[in-house]
């Protein structure tokens, strides 16, 4: 576990912002944003659909991908209008391990968000609880 800096409760300010606006319906009800090495913000909502749901930190890794950015350095989900925040699920941690491994993630209750290395979360998916 690493802590917070500045820049990580910035982004956690940032995925809250796009969830008030973006997430207001039961098609979208989580919001992440990733930060690459250079500052750069990339966010994306998740997409709950009957043939299937893709989730915010996909949304967010293909955004980063469209727009030509390697390896991202932080991510945050969060869900309820901004106002929790989540830990991916083991389908998005290992996405994002095998495309970032020096990946941050910050996981924990949105009033005392911690920061933690995508590896950890894979070796003890308690650790965002």
């Amino acid at each position: 576990m690493t802590t917070m800096r500045d820049t990580d409760r910035a982004l956690v300010q940032a995925a809250s912002a796009v969830a008030k606006l973006r997430c207001r319906s039961a098609s979208h009800t989580a919001a992440s944003a990733a930060r690459t090495a250079e500052g750069r913000v990339l966010t994306g909502v998740n997409v709950v659909h009957r043939a299937g749901d893709t989730c915010a930190e996909v949304v967010a890794l293909g955004a980063a991908v469209t727009q030509g950015v390697g390896a991202l350095e932080t991510i945050v989900t969060v869900g309820d209008r901004g106002r929790t925040v989540i830990s991916p699920c083991e389908r998005c941690q290992r996405l994002l391990a095998d495309h970032s491994p020096s990946l941050r993630v910050i996981v924990g209750p949105v009033e005392d968000p911690r920061v933690v290395p995508v590896t950890e979360l894979l070796l003890t998916p308690d650790v965002a609880d």
